[in-house]
């Protein structure tokens, strides 16, 4: 017999092999995915099992496996049942965003949904005078302040250089700003300093819950967790000022709800408040409002303006957590989108350099001639939004003002447009106009909503319109060291401040201390300051050891 003939043979044998292992392959994996009753049939779409299994029609009942050894019958039992198919999908949505983003708990995909007002829970003291989500994730949230920690050096140092002296002993501080890891770090230096602190969040969605937890653990009373109502917010706003035996003398705010809300309520208790430090420009804007109709009765320190607050936390910070949040939310491809950015301030600066870095198509939009014959010369067209609006893929906010955004101009925009705010307040977006029986919401995931006009249109929201990178992700831990120290500082001038020095109005923060604030972070650079001669410090009218920039620099 020729070798020809032999291989021909071998080669019909191996192909009939081949058919038979593909028929019992076929009918094993076949076997998998036949429904044991025909209401499987309406199977929903994320039970679904994979192409690879689905392939292969079942038209005919199949009889159950039979299983040639132990490792076939592991190997199976490696497929999810039904039961197991809707938890693994429904474990797959929450860590495609939340494996992604420490500032997203990781406790979010818990099947735990009661409310953490209807829960008692007690810390391992005791103490039950908090209202976080879960107390028993305090050890992973003190990792992640321990972490944190590592990168605020500076505020570390301003801790043991000053907890000796206890500048804050009898200061008892309300505070309402992003609960994080960094926040976090701030608070335990106002507590080593002598304060009494109370604490709840700013945001309804920027709440690391295992931080919440942690400092709760620490006996400091905390109410927060993310993914509060509206109306959880303001209960937990309510129980940290109305408590009974303590009262708050010290405000911090972000955002002015909280001042707002003790100004409103609890009017004794706001006029025996010794002072307020106020970080964001909507918060500031309130106090200047209070102030020019007479009725702020304390001093207030306005932060945001001061030098290592805008030209550091809202220049650098959002410089790079604009793409984070944009990144995990929507995994957008920035080269080559039309992007248009509302407001040329420092945050809009900051937004705009990194989107454009990345080949983005940026236009600006501004109704101050200074910004934005800035954003003129940096390379940026300066246009109006109803002008652009049809053909802009993504519109970010970040002006602090109200209807950045309105119904008129959501309407207009094309298919897929991506909506986000990068400013503190969730008022740029005409958000509640979305609201309507007309549009239909679809979560899709955690903090992206798909708004669905009547034709089919959708239109991409980010965090319902709240600010975008402390609601989908995280921002970078040094930035916030430069502000949470800039606030402890404030907060220890206000409370040791001799009567008369600050009046019932809004201050800057003395421009010697934004200088310090700044030198305490120079090491971490190996930075080294040349000194002035007595000779160009006299020829420039100078002090030595500063201020070298008078208080009006901004």
């Amino acid at each position: 017999m020729s070798d020809s003939v032999v291989d021909s043979k071998a080669e019909v044998k191996q192909a009939t092999k081949y058919v038979k292992e593909t028929e019992n392959v076929a009918e094993k994996y076949s076997a998998m995915t036949v429904s044991k009753n025909s209401s499987d049939v309406n199977m929903n779409v994320g039970e679904m099992p994979s192409a690879a299994f689905t392939a292969v029609p079942t038209l005919k009942s199949v009889k159950k496996i039979q299983f040639a050894n132990t490792e076939d019958k592991q190997e199976f039992s490696k497929y999810p049942t039904k039961a197991g198919r809707r938890s693994l999908s429904r474990s797959i949505s929450q860590s495609s965003t939340d494996s992604y983003s420490s500032a997203a708990s990781y406790t979010d995909s818990s099947d735990d949904e009661t409310s953490p007002r209807d829960k008692a829970q007690v810390n391992t003291h005791g103490n039950s005078d908090f209202c976080v989500k879960n107390i028993k994730q305090a050890e992973f949230g003190r990792r992640e302040i321990e972490i944190a920690e590592q990168d605020m050096s500076a505020l570390i140092s301003l801790r043991k250089r000053a907890q000796g002296e206890k500048p804050l002993a009898g200061a008892k501080i309300v505070g309402c700003t992003h609960i994080t890891a960094q926040t976090a770090v701030l608070i335990e230096t106002l507590v080593a300093l002598g304060a009494q602190c109370r604490w709840t969040a700013c945001n309804i969605y920027s709440t690391q819950n295992e931080v919440a937890a942690a400092l709760a653990e620490t006996g400091v009373p905390v109410f927060a967790w993310k993914g509060e109502s509206e109306d959880d917010f303001w209960w937990c706003i309510d129980r940290c000022v109305n408590t009974e035996g303590w009262q708050a003398n010290m405000i911090l705010d972000d955002g002015g709800d909280l001042t707002h809300w003790v100004y409103k309520k609890y009017p004794s208790v706001f006029k025996k408040v010794r002072g307020i430090v106020e970080e964001s420009v909507t918060g500031v804007h309130r106090l200047y409002q209070l102030s020019k109709a007479g009725k702020l009765c304390v001093p207030a320190m306005n932060v945001n303006d001061s030098v290592t607050k805008q030209k550091f936390d809202n220049l650098y910070c959002c410089r790079e957590s604009i793409l984070d949040g944009l990144k995990r939310t929507t995994d957008i491809m920035f080269g080559g989108k039309q992007v248009v950015v509302c407001g040329y301030g420092e945050v809009g600066k900051g937004c705009c350099t990194a989107l454009k870095a990345l080949g983005a198509i940026v236009c600006i939009t501004e109704i101050d001639p200074i910004c934005a014959l800035q954003a003129c010369m940096d390379g940026f067209r300066v246009v109006k939004l109803s002008e652009v609006i049809r053909q802009m893929d993504v519109v970010i906010t970040c002006t602090g003002n109200k209807n950045v955004v309105t119904r008129e101009q959501l309407d207009r925009m094309k298919n897929g447009c991506i909506v986000c705010n990068m400013g503190h307040s969730n008022t740029e977006i005409d958000v509640a106009s979305l609201r309507s029986p007309e549009l239909t919401w679809e979560r899709v995931r955690s903090q992206v909503d798909h708004i669905i006009w009547p034709d089919g249109k959708r239109v991409v929201l980010l965090a319902e319109g709240r600010l975008l990178n402390l609601s989908c992700s995280t921002v970078p831990t040094f930035v916030l060291s430069i502000t949470a120290t800039t606030q402890a500082l404030a907060l220890i001038e206000l409370f040791n401040a001799p009567e008369g020095r600050y009046k019932q109005d809004v201050y800057l923060l003395p421009k010697k201390m934004d200088e310090y604030v700044a030198s305490l972070h120079l090491p971490n650079f190996d930075a080294h300051l040349t000194e002035l001669s007595d000779e160009q410090a006299k020829y420039m009218g100078l002090n030595k050891n500063g201020p070298f920039k008078p208080n009006y620099y901004r």
